[in-house]
């Protein structure tokens, strides 16, 4: 099982999108709650955010439809991360 919870991904994600975007991590926090977990980004600042998670995890995200989909919301792309982490995990 992976060492992280999918909420802590999703608040490691949370603090890797307000760093690019300049702001403090609450003001994301708090407009992610109104806006219901949706990610505030452009398509750019995603892969930038993709590929910081990816070094971050030592993960892969494969780039198919259910990778892109899950890059709408940052609960949804915290759950791919960590069923990406949990399927490279040998299997005992």
């Amino acid at each position: 099982m992976p060492s992280q919870s999918v909420q802590e991904i999703a608040h490691i994600v949370i603090d890797f999108l307000a760093e690019y975007q300049g702001r403090p991590s609450h003001e994301l926090y708090e407009e992610l709650s109104v806006r219901g977990q949706e990610l505030p980004v452009d398509s750019v600042l995603v892969m930038e955010i993709l590929s910081r998670v990816e070094q971050h995890f030592l993960v892969r995200i494969p780039a198919d439809a259910e990778a892109g989909r899950s890059l709408r919301s940052v609960w949804a792309f915290a759950e791919t991360v960590y069923d990406t982490m949990q399927a490279k995990e040998p299997h005992q």
